[in-house]
């Protein structure tokens, strides 16, 4: 392989330089100046940590969720931090009342874990999870809508669908969704995980019952923050996953929904307050913001489908505007094993990493044998990254 061309952002970040990482879709990747932010905090803390944790705490998660729900069109009072949108969803889910022969609505494109979340409640109660079968490759948008909207029956109690799927890279048209649900009495719980700083955000506007998301993916903040924003009538049933303090305080200045999830056990809150530095450092990136920011990982997941449609023969499966900045190909069927790993283990994926020095995952999609090849776009990126890509591709299938 000849040299790497480097981004000149790439140095904000800590990523090994010797490896083309185009995964930024799983796990994101914090920048230095958001980690040093975070450590300083920490530091704080541990010098006194009844100071920090039981007295400056509350005032401090106040000032970042205003940060964030000002960043995602909402009000403060329905926002609480979580540690990852699969809390979020589970939170819901656990506090969500159903029973036998109610149906739990999903799509074929639902992330692994929350549809496991989804299982295992419904096991509980007797409910039964119905999966609208989204085609994929699909022409637009309207195949979405109208798949999800076959599959509504009266006994339709709550509908989980991603905003951004997970495996296929999908923008799903959430509003038109969420408002066609709701017409028909359904509430729905959003998976926004690869939302927030993928895409301009109004959960507000949106208007679903609970929405939930990563701060760490593409908005860049530290592992183990995400958020939850529950509509203000659904707040009095939602209840966090450990019960702890806030369950029977009772303050006219807060509301149970905040005094329950803000405190849930010892633990680091320096992700979640390290949120608004996130907001901060990606915004002043690029001269145009964020809207810049979005512009440019788009523009390059999209070039870089292209180069791989063309390199691998194999047709974009989507229009241009179902995309942000992840984006998924079929490519040629691996093994018909399951996987062992929920992070995937496919030989194309460790071969491409040991021997081209790229991170990319390839995943099992809809089941095995079929698979997908799957990429991100952050600023760390070049053009050339996805050309190696194709290069390394073309000479492994």
């Amino acid at each position: 392989m000849p040299p790497r061309e480097r981004s000149p952002y790439a140095d904000h970040w800590t990523l090994d330089p010797d490896v083309v990482f185009l995964n930024h879709g799983s796990f994101g990747a914090c920048p230095r100046a958001v980690l040093a932010f975070q450590s300083a905090l920490r530091e704080r803390m541990e010098r006194q940590p009844v100071q920090f944790l039981a007295r400056e705490l509350e005032g401090r998660l106040d000032e970042a969720r205003a940060a964030l729900a000002a960043f995602i069109g909402a009000d403060a009072a329905d926002v609480v931090f979580v540690p990852n949108a699969t809390t979020g969803v589970n939170a819901v889910l656990r506090s969500f009342d159903m029973g036998a022969g109610d149906e739990l609505l999903t799509t074929t494109h639902a992330y692994n874990a929350c549809r496991n979340a989804l299982g295992y409640v419904a096991e509980r109660s007797g409910a039964r999870v119905v999966v609208a079968d989204v085609p994929f490759p699909l022409r637009a948008a309207d195949e979405v809508v109208a798949a999800v909207l076959a599959a509504v029956t009266p006994r339709t109690r709550l509908a989980l669908l991603d905003h951004v799927t997970s495996q296929t890279g999908l923008v799903f048209p959430i509003a038109e969704l969420v408002g066609a649900l709701e017409a028909r009495g359904v509430p729905t719980l959003v998976d926004g995980a690869h939302a927030l700083g993928m895409l301009p955000l109004d959960v507000g506007a949106i208007g679903a019952a609970y929405y939930t998301g990563n701060c760490h993916k593409w908005l860049c903040a530290p592992k183990g923050a995400g958020f939850l924003h529950v509509r203000r009538d659904r707040q009095p049933s939602v209840r966090p996953l450990a019960i702890s303090h806030g369950a029977r305080l009772a303050r006219p200045d807060r509301s149970r929904f905040l005094l329950e999830f803000d405190w849930t056990g010892t633990q680091d809150p320096t992700a979640y307050l390290s949120v608004p530095e996130a907001i901060r450092v990606m915004g002043s990136m690029l001269p145009g913001g964020w809207e810049a920011l979005r512009a440019a990982n788009r523009g390059l997941a999209l070039a870089a489908r292209r180069t791989l449609s063309a390199a691998l023969d194999v047709p974009v499966p989507a229009p241009d505007d179902m995309i942000g900045s992840l984006a998924s190909l079929p490519i040629r069927d691996g093994s018909p094993e399951p996987p062992t790993s929920a992070l995937y283990c496919d030989p194309l994926q460790d071969a491409l990493r040991e021997h081209a020095g790229i991170e990319v995952p390839i995943i099992p999609w809809p089941a095995p044998p079929r698979r997908l090849l799957r990429i991100s776009a952050q600023l760390y990126n070049v053009a050339a990254d996805y050309v190696r890509l194709a290069d390394a591709l073309s000479e492994a299938l």
